[in-house]
Parts: C-alpha cells; sequence; structure tokens
C-alpha cells in the first residue's frame, strides 16, 4: 500500500516571490503553495474533519504528497499511514493538526524540527473559550509558533484553498470550481469566509486564494493582505474581521494593497455595541469603534461593507470594471418606470447623472427622431420598439462619450441561451475593453444565476454584472471614492518640536497616576503643540484674580482648577461675562465655598481667570486612543450642541494640514467656516493648526492618552482658540512609562 507522494511532479506556481520580499509573505507562499501536506491526526471515523479535508484533497487532485499521521493505524483511505514525521518518506512542508487542542502545541514544535515551513490548525479548544486551561494552552500555542518560526493559521479554523495548487484542505463538501481568480478572501470565520466564496462563485466570480485565520494564534489576516497584495494573480483583496489587533500591521497591509492598486473590500464585525460582544466572544478580538476603523482604513484604500450581499456587489464591481476617471454617469434603459428608479437610487446616494456632450446629444436626436426626448439617463425603450438597433446605438454613443466616466445599462443576464441577448452583450463586452471606462449592467432585482448564466458570465470579463438597484449603487458609489483617492498615502510622522515632547514627557511623570491632567496643565502641554491657547492665569486668592482679570481685559470667565473634578460646569465651576472688578471677586469666592461643599473634597489648585472669546462658531476638537485602531483625532460642531448635532468627522492620528482641511471639510463646520449665507469666511487656519497639533500630541503619546477634549474651540474671522482643555490619560501605560 502506497501512499500518495509525487513531489518531483508537482507543478510550481507562475509566481514566486521576489528575494526582497518581506519574511511573511515568503512565509505564507510557502504555506498556500506547499510541496506536501501531511494530516497529523487521521482518523476515518465517519464524518470527521481529517476524512472530510482528505477527500477533498483527492477530489480535487492536489499534486503534491499527501501523508497522514496516526500512531495507532498502518493504513487509512487506502494508502499508508505513518507513525510519526520520522517515518515519513520525505520532510513534512504543510501540516494540518487535527489532534485534541492538549497535543496541538508539540505537533507544531515537532513538525518544524522535522523540517515543515507552515501549518494549519484545525483543532479548536483555545482562546476562544474562557476557562484557564484552554487560556493556558493559547499561550503556549503562541510562545511554540513564535519559537519555531512557522506560518501558521488557526487554531479553531476550518482550513484553506489555493485554487493554482488544486488546494482544498478545507471540510466544505459543496462543489468548488477550482480556477484561479482575481478574488483572495481571508478572515476569522470559517463559516463566512466559505460563504463569501461560495457565493462569488456562484455569481461566476473566481477565487484564488481563501484562508480562513481563526483565532490568528500565528498568521493574522494582515499578513494574509500583504501576501495578497504582492501576488500580481489578485485584483481584489476580500476580508472578514472581527477585531484588528496589530494596528500597524494592519494599516502596513492597507497601504501595500493601496501601492499595488487593489481595494480591501472588508466586513467588518463591531458596528453595534452586540456585535462588538459577539467579536469578543468569539475570537477574543478587541473591537473598537467602527466610525473610528473607517476613518483611519478608508483613507487607505479599504472599502467597509454593511453586509454579505454588499459585499458581493462590491466585490463584482471592483473585478471587473477600473476605478474610473470622474463620477459623471451615464445610463441607457428601455423602461420609463426603471430610468426613474435609476434617477431616485443615484440621486440619493449624492451621484449625478451627467450632461451628454454636445455631439452625444445631437447623434441621439438624430436616431431617435422628431419628438423625442434626449436625456440621460436614456430611456430607449419606445425607439427600440421601432428600430431594434436603437438600443445599441444609444449605449454605444454613451461610451463614446468624452463626458462620461460610468456608462451603466439597465439590464441582466439571461438565464438560458438567447441568441440576441447573447450577442448584444457580447458586443457591449467589447465596447467595454476599448473604452477605458467601466460599463456596468445593473438588475433592479437580485436575479439568480443558472449554470448557463455562471457560464456566459465568465465569458464577459470587461463588464461588471451588478444585482439589486441600492447595493449596485453602493458599489459603484465605492468605485468612484477608491478611484478619488489620492494615489499614494505618505507616512505621516509627527511634526512636533523636541520641546514639546520634552513637555509631554515631564507631564506624564508629574501626573504620577492621576487620571487627567487637570486644565491648566492640558492647556500648557496643548499650546506646547501649537493649540491656540486663550490668554489665562491661575488666580489663588481673589485679589490676585481682579489684578489678572484686569492685565487681561474684561470681559473674562472665572473657572475651577482641579485635577479631581473633570466636567466643571456640572458643579456651578465656571462663570462666563466677568465685566468688573467686583464680579470678579465674587465668582472667586462663589466657585471656592462650591468646591469645599462638595463630596469627598477634591483638591482645589486655584481658579483661571480667562479670556472671554467673541465666537461666531463653537467647535470641538478632540481626540482618543481607540481600542483596535490607535490614535484618532475628532473636529466638529462643539459647545452645548455637540450631543444634538453629531456633527462630527474622524482621522487617523498624526495628521498633516492638507489631511486637516480635508477631516474639517467633511463637516457641517466646515461648511461654516468658509463662509455660509453671505457671512464672511472664519479663521479655519485656527482649526488646521489645532488639528495638527493635537494628532502629534497624540502620536507622541502612544497609548499613554486615553483622550482630549478641546470644547469649545471658539472661531472668529480673526483668530481660533481653545477656551477649555482637558486630557485623560491611560493610567496604566502612563504609570509603565514613567517608571521607566
Amino acid at each position: 500500500m502506497e501512499a500518495l507522494a509525487s513531489t518531483a511532479s508537482h507543478p510550481s506556481h507562475k509566481w514566486t516571490p521576489p528575494t526582497d520580499a518581506s519574511d511573511i509573505v515568503k512565509s505564507i507562499h510557502a504555506m498556500l503553495h506547499p510541496r506536501n501536506i501531511v494530516l497529523v491526526g487521521a482518523t476515518d471515523k465517519p464524518g470527521n474533519y481529517a476524512e472530510r479535508i482528505w477527500n477533498n484533497l483527492i477530489k480535487y487532485k492536489y499534486a503534491g504528497g499527501l501523508f497522514p499521521i496516526n500512531a495507532k493505524r498502518e493504513a487509512i483511505w487506502g494508502v499508508t499511514c505513518y507513525k510519526d514525521f520520522a517515518s515519513l518518506p520525505e520532510r513534512p512542508d504543510h501540516v494540518l493538526v487535527l489532534v485534541p487542542a492538549r497535543f496541538a502545541v508539540q505537533v507544531i514544535r515537532d513538525a518544524a524540527a522535522a523540517g515543515a515551513r507552515s501549518a494549519t490548525i484545525v483543532t479548536s479548544g483555545f482562546s476562544e473559550l474562557q476557562d484557564e486551561e484552554s487560556q493556558r494552552l493559547a499561550v503556549e500555542l503562541k510562545q511554540a509558533i513564535k519559537e519555531t518560526g512557522l506560518a501558521v493559521t488557526g487554531p479553531n479554523c476550518l482550513g484553506n484553498l489555493s485554487a493554482g495548487e488544486n488546494l482544498f484542505t478545507n471540510i466544505d463538501d459543496r462543489i468548488v470550481t477550482m480556477e484561479p481568480g482575481a478574488v483572495a478572501v481571508a478572515g476569522q470565520s470559517g463559516a463566512i469566509v466559505m460563504a463569501i466564496r461560495q457565493a462569488l462563485e456562484d455569481r461566476g466570480v473566481g477565487v484564488g486564494y481563501m484562508v480562513t485565520t481563526g483565532n490568528e494564534a500565528g498568521l493574522e489576516t494582515p499578513d494574509l493582505m500583504a501576501y495578497f497584495a504582492a501576488d500580481p494573480s489578485i485584483r481584489v483583496i476580500v476580508v472578514y474581521l472581527e477585531g484588528v489587533r496589530n494596528t500597524k500591521g494592519f494599516r502596513d497591509a492597507c497601504k501595500a494593497a493601496r501601492a499595488a492598486g487593489k481595494p480591501v473590500i472588508a466586513l467588518k464585525l463591531g458596528a453595534s455595541e452586540g456585535g462588538r460582544a459577539a467579536a469578543m466572544a468569539h475570537t477574543g478580538a478587541l473591537a473598537g469603534s467602527i466610525e473610528t476603523f473607517d476613518a483611519i482604513s478608508t483613507r487607505e484604500g479599504v472599502i467597509r461593507v454593511r453586509g454579505l450581499d454588499e459585499l458581493i456587489e462590491t466585490t463584482e464591481c471592483f473585478v471587473h470594471a477600473d476605478p474610473p476617471k470622474g463620477n459623471r454617469l451615464a445610463a441607457v434603459s428601455l423602461s420609463g418606470g426603471k430610468r426613474g428608479l435609476l434617477i431616485d437610487a443615484f440621486y440619493s446616494a449624492g451621484l449625478n447623472f451627467a450632461p451628454l456632450s454636445p455631439n452625444a446629444s445631437e447623434q441621439l436626436a438624430k436616431m431617435l427622431g422628431p419628438g423625442s426626448i434626449v436625456g440621460n439617463p436614456l430611456d430607449a425603450g419606445f425607439a427600440a420598439v421601432v428600430d431594434p438597433s436603437v438600443y445599441m446605438k444609444s449605449i454605444e454613443i454613451m461610451i463614446d462619450d468624452p463626458d462620461t466616466d460610468i456608462v451603466i445599462i439597465d439590464a441582466e443576464l439571461p438565464k438560458a441561451p438567447h441568441e440576441l441577448r447573447e450577442r448584444n452583450l457580447r458586443i457591449v463586452n467589447d465596447m467595454a475593453a476599448q473604452a477605458n471606462k467601466p460599463v456596468i449592467y445593473i438588475s433592479a432585482m437580485s436575479i439568480g444565476f443558472t449554470e448557463f448564466t455562471k457560464g456566459l458570465r465568465k465569458t464577459l470579463p470587461d463588464i461588471a454584472v451588478l444585482q439589486g438597484l441600492d447595493r449596485a449603487v453602493g458599489a459603484i458609489k465605492s468605485l468612484i471614492e477608491y478611484a478619488g483617492l489620492r494615489k499614494e498615502v505618505p507616512d505621516i510622522v509627527s511634526s512636533s518640536k523636541a520641546s514639546a515632547r520634552a513637555l509631554l514627557e515631564k507631564s506624564l511623570k508629574a501626573a504620577n497616576g492621576a487620571a487627567a491632567l487637570d486644565e491648566v496643565a492640558s492647556k500648557t502641554l496643548l499650546k506646547a503643540y501649537g493649540i491656540p491657547i486663550s490668554k489665562e492665569e491661575v488666580a489663588q486668592t481673589a485679589a490676585e484674580a481682579v489684578k489678572i482679570a484686569k492685565t487681561i481685559g474684561f470681559p473674562v470667565v472665572a473657572k475651577v482648577v482641579s485635577p479631581d473634578i473633570l466636567h466643571k460646569s456640572d458643579i456651578g465651576g465656571v462663570v462666563l461675562n466677568l465685566n468688573s472688578a467686583a464680579e470678579v471677586k465674587k465668582a472667586f469666592n462663589d466657585i471656592t465655598v462650591r468646591v469645599k461643599k462638595l463630596k469627598g473634597k477634591p483638591k482645589l489648585e486655584g481658579i483661571l481667570i480667562a479670556q472671554q472669546v467673541k465666537a461666531d462658531l463653537e467647535l470641538v476638537v478632540g481626540a482618543s486612543l481607540d481600542a483596535e485602531m490607535g490614535p484618532v483625532v475628532l473636529f466638529g460642531t462643539g459647545g452645548v450642541d455637540i450631543e444634538l448635532m453629531k456633527d462630527v468627522a474622524l482621522a487617523g492620528a498624526p495628521l498633516d494640514a492638507a489631511e486637516a482641511k480635508e477631516l474639517i471639510a467633511r463637516t457641517k463646520a466646515g461648511v461654516k467656516l468658509k463662509g455660509y449665507r453671505g457671512k464672511p469666511a472664519l479663521h479655519e487656519a485656527s482649526a488646521v493648526k489645532a488639528l495638527v497639533g493635537l494628532s502629534n500630541l497624540m502620536a507622541d503619546a502612544g497609548n499613554r492618552i486615553a483622550s482630549i477634549d478641546v470644547n469649545p474651540f471658539l472661531i472668529n474671522t480673526k483668530l481660533g482658540v481653545a477656551v477649555d482643555g482637558l486630557i485623560v490619560l491611560n493610567n496604566a501605560a502612563a504609570k509603565k512609562a514613567a517608571e521607566h
């Protein structure tokens, strides 16, 4: 009885990572293109994972060596079964770990010692469980993977697909078309990743790679993204994310994909509190704010979708349509009703149908005849009844028009042979191949693909075929937005001064475990980072307060200074519109009395006397440390209306001035800054300066600052200043840094 071994005849993949490729890319290549596969824990118990994976490897004719290992068996599945790695006829390359969790760690170490380069741990029973033993095994497994250097997916995963190698180390027993495709799929949930692959296949979209990463004790989804970005056979990267553990790794992978011109289409768990809780329960991932994920990842070429159906349409769109040169839409329909639906759907999404060029309009008017309405979208239905050639000629005119960037055709693929429709589709596909612009078919509703439809779809590589009007509109909008991203994403680094960084370290050390810096210390640090601050000084006595007020000039504001009082207004710790010495003295005494009456006896460090700035607009600028994505800055409408208006936008830190302006432009407050309804433009430069400074501060602090709140940031035509500021510390991180 012989093992299935044939390394000599094993086909080599047409692409090999270059010598300067990262170690991660090289190791993943070894995993997806192995010389042989070893199944450790082979058993022929009916229906078990090992047998299902073995059957798939045989069914799809994997050409490398196949070796089962089970110390208690001499033969299994009609071939030789080996007792251990040492008894194999050749060195192991890719190892499938199917033994119980308590044995998995040793298998990884033994596999590496025997010369294996990669492994997939299908076994569960690690960090996804909360008992002490499972958590201990998870730690030991991560250590073993780190020490051995193996490329490992899992544990708690369902295997992988590498179509170019006929490799399907997966339990899925549905039919798989083993044809190399332009899409790569990876993610932590095996069931979801497998469903995505199946749905794409049902739509005639080929999947070249599918990798289920499970608990990600070794390789993480961003590692796979980096590999797919490097492999020239891949055009679109699809990922399912339950959490981002390595922020830098994720962002670097996004940048690599962006540089390669490959969109990353992401379905991200954590858009709700319930979703974030589910992520924690499923793989132990720490899911952060979805708004923060969007703010940071979108800049680097990630398209986040809200569900599986939207994911499929968006993937289909990007596989078959290049990003357009602009956003000028054109559409052809054979129905006035559907024309109306197109207009409503695209206009609701903020997209417009462009005026056609004079030449195109003239051609259409001449062809359609006197009395016809030439519009965009074009309803060619009535004219096409009289002369069927009008339909195809209308499409040709739209595609050739230099004033259109995307051409949409309201039609679906046939479910059965149809000579005229098939001919028309192939003609349009040939037009699209020469057009240098996306040509996209849309069916207003989802239409199931028959085997005939799937086969026909594969013969039309240069047109996108989308289903469901709303999802199609979302996919096209993503295509346009991706095209509008800056061609390169530079590595933006903090531009702060050495003196500012030194003050940061001094302030964090002086905090000595406090929850936050008080207002004076916060503003001193903000000022060092270039954030404009109002004129102010701390008074210890009422007389001193009056003297400071006279120096600044009336009116002034009086505010309590205490590291123990974070929300000063709530306790009557802020008094506005002080226009005389008597009013300043009274405010000083009133605030002091209120603080002394508070429970807990908060520490009173004085009363801040500050310039009262006349504002045309109250803004909020702030920053926080997101659980997944790291430091992020915020801009929007501030003051007491911040919760009511919810007019804020986010961006990753640090920012340069151009990105700060882009952030401002995404808000209603940004519109007001430019001058709204005849009002003069406000001092936007101060807001830009504040955002850049805040982002530098967060970047320099690493994970030691939890949040910064500057609300309000008052702005008028001449200046903008922070009149309040609070820096909340990440105590554990700040304390650890101070100790060193």
